[in-house]
């Protein structure tokens, strides 16, 4: 299957990354601080703009794209990111204390087979699943789909409880995640978006 590709290099882009096999890599905190800090150095080196993210156990979502006058394309800034997280985690999980090892490096090497690099390890799946955003409707609409992932996977009652996301980062617009990201606005609850309906808040 061939894979999905980016046709706005520098537009608005939903993204996700998977892990080959769906291998929960992510449920260890120090695996999901890989990816933040290559997030944020993407982000600060890179012109890779971020407007929402969540890291879930064995995938990632991103709504970003590049800045402009960066003469990195998106799909070069994404790439570099996978290649750098997935030889580090390669690593982390080989020399870490992660009580899954040997399986989770059978499994990396058996979908290394069908690779079409020499790679002896594959950690990332190849696409990417690009949805180019255009309009603000369709672009909040995966902004809360991304925020939402944690609240439907039970971790918490509420997104921006969640550490590993983008969502406590909108809250009243002081972007104090755990990274910063590009906020978009609107962002305040009276603009007639919010991670969750009033009438499901408590009082």
């Amino acid at each position: 299957m061939s894979r999905r590709k980016i046709l706005d290099q520098h537009g608005l882009n939903f993204l996700t990354l998977t892990v080959v096999g769906w291998i929960d890599v992510f449920s260890m905190a120090s695996h999901r601080n890989i990816l933040l800090q290559s997030l944020d150095f993407c982000r600060r080196q890179k012109g890779l703009l971020i407007y929402a993210y969540v890291i879930m156990t064995n995938h990632l979502h991103l709504v970003a794209q590049v800045n402009e006058q960066n003469s990195n394309s998106l799909g070069d800034v994404i790439q570099d990111f996978k290649r750098y997280t997935g030889h580090l985690l390669i690593q982390a999980i080989q020399s870490g204390e992660e009580s899954r090892k040997s399986w989770m490096m059978h499994m990396l090497k058996f979908y290394a087979r069908g690779s079409r690099s020499n790679r002896t390890h594959q950690f990332w799946q190849e696409d990417n699943y690009p949805t180019a955003l255009f309009s603000d409707k369709v672009i909040w609409n995966k902004i809360n789909y991304i925020h939402q992932n944690p609240v439907r996977a039970g971790f918490v009652e509420y997104p921006e409880n969640y550490l590993y996301s983008s969502a406590s980062n909108y809250v009243d617009g002081m972007n104090r995640g755990l990274i910063e990201i590009d906020l978009l606005e609107p962002y305040l609850p009276d603009s007639g978006y919010f991670f969750i309906p009033d009438e499901h808040r408590p009082i």
